[in-house]
């Protein structure tokens, strides 16, 4: 799992701060994951199930809820509907970022907040709550013993989960006036409730409340024996399963294997993450490309110059190593450093810089030499000659070009002759 910063503002103009969770080979669809109440993003629940979502090709940002985490805000002066806009602007964050998310899923509080917060999100197909209060109501059931005092005072200070908040009037008065119910009949989106029936925080009673009270299409599954902060690692796994394999029938394309290519092309797809990072898929690998922040990117992986840079040094440490070998000399190991630089008022005006270490009791007649056979590898050879690129339509989504195996034969070939004094 790939995870990076992906922070956004509230309502409010407060940063919130968030993680994209994405998967190695390239996100099919993306969620949004809201964490159970005075939680955060780097909960074990939260982590566990965005970290299993990610291994079955799903992209997950989680974040923090205003003041908490690391996200800006006075939790003091934040409340239910807080929640929920929190939520929406989180949507829209994705969206403007080209991963909008088709699926949200929530923990605890977090379900109610889902639930309430899907008909704001125009690209959510499909809801899952874990152990999730029918009513936003019941996290008072936590703090009833204060509750006098906030009516008194307007403001006390509370403890939830043996840490202090200050919570106010305000907050009790927002969680009461929801219309949960009536949100979850006209959800218009598929629903999963997951909940466990010894959840001891929130009873499986909610479920079923959430449940009856859903239209079709809904399913309920038993986290069977399953605590409500679902702490144990088998238990945040299995529920991440589920959620995958229950979303694929309703968001396209999620959890779902991808399609093969050709091993000799190499294929680049959009992935919807960001304005400009690519999948590529050479061979058995599979990596992103993308471009700095400060080009509008997501930093997420090399840009295309350092792509080419890199076959570059590739081939050279290649060439290199198959000339030393032809000549049984003792090199132990080649190290290539390249950068790439425009150069104005220059012909050409693309420059590559190139600095090579080698390794092992080589003599100076040895290491002259293999400097010389860095400069005939195919590559090298290849940048600066110029090449002719032909374009031509690609047939059907996940089909790459034909390329004849004969063209890697021909590299090997050329690496050779390199090699040959």
């Amino acid at each position: 799992m790939r995870s990076q910063p992906f922070d956004f503002k509230n309502a409010e103009g407060q940063t919130l701060s968030a993680r994209l969770d994405l998967p190695e080979g390239g996100a099919k669809a993306f969620a949004l994951f809201a964490h159970c109440f005075t939680c955060d993003k780097q909960t074990k629940a939260a982590v566990r199930i965005a970290r299993s979502l990610a291994d079955l090709g799903v992209g997950v940002l989680r974040f923090d809820f205003t003041g908490l985490g690391q996200s800006e805000g006075e939790f003091a002066e934040t409340g239910f509907s807080a929640n929920v806009e929190d939520l929406v602007c989180a949507a829209k964050h994705m969206a403007d970022h080209g991963c909008a998310p088709a699926l949200l899923i929530g923990h605890s509080l977090g379900g109610a907040a889902v639930l309430a917060a899907a008909g704001d999100v125009p690209s959510c197909k499909a809801v899952a709550t874990i152990a999730a209060p029918a009513d936003p109501a019941h996290v008072l059931g936590l703090i009833k013993e204060r509750l006098a005092e906030l009516k008194a005072k307007g403001e006390a200070e509370v403890d939830l989960g043996g840490r202090p908040f200050r919570i106010r009037q305000a907050f009790v008065e927002d969680a009461r006036m929801q219309a949960q119910k009536e949100r979850i009949a006209h959800l218009g989106r598929a629903l999963l409730v997951l909940h466990s029936p010894v959840d001891a925080i929130v009873e499986v009673e909610n479920a079923t409340e959430i449940f009856m009270a859903a239209k079709h299409p809904k399913s309920f599954i038993s986290l069977d024996k399953a605590g409500h902060l679902l702490a144990k690692p088998e238990e945040a796994e299995y529920a991440a399963k589920v959620i995958a394999a229950w979303a694929s029938h309703y968001v396209a394309e999620a959890a779902q294997p991808d399609a093969t290519v050709d091993d000799g092309a190499v294929m680049v797809d959009e992935t919807g993450a960001g304005k400009f990072q690519m999948q590529v898929r050479a061979g058995g690998a599979r990596f992103f490309a993308d471009e700095p922040k400060d080009v509008g990117g997501l930093a997420s992986g090399p840009s295309p110059y350092q792509l080419v840079a890199a076959g570059l040094g590739a081939c050279t440490a290649m060439t290199v190593r198959l000339y030393a070998e032809q000549k049984s000399w003792p090199l132990e190991r080649v190290h290539v450093a390249v950068a790439h630089q425009k150069v104005a008022d220059a012909t050409p005006t693309d420059r590559f810089e190139r600095r090579i270490r080698f390794e092992g009791p080589l003599d100076e007649t040895q290491v002259a030499r293999l400097f010389e056979i860095a400069d005939k590898c195919p590559v090298h050879r290849t940048l600066e000659a110029g090449s002719k690129v032909e374009t031509r339509a690609l047939e059907g989504p996940a089909e790459a070009p034909e390329v004849p195996h004969a063209d890697m034969d021909e590299h090997f070939h050329d690496m050779e002759d390199a090699c040959r004094d």
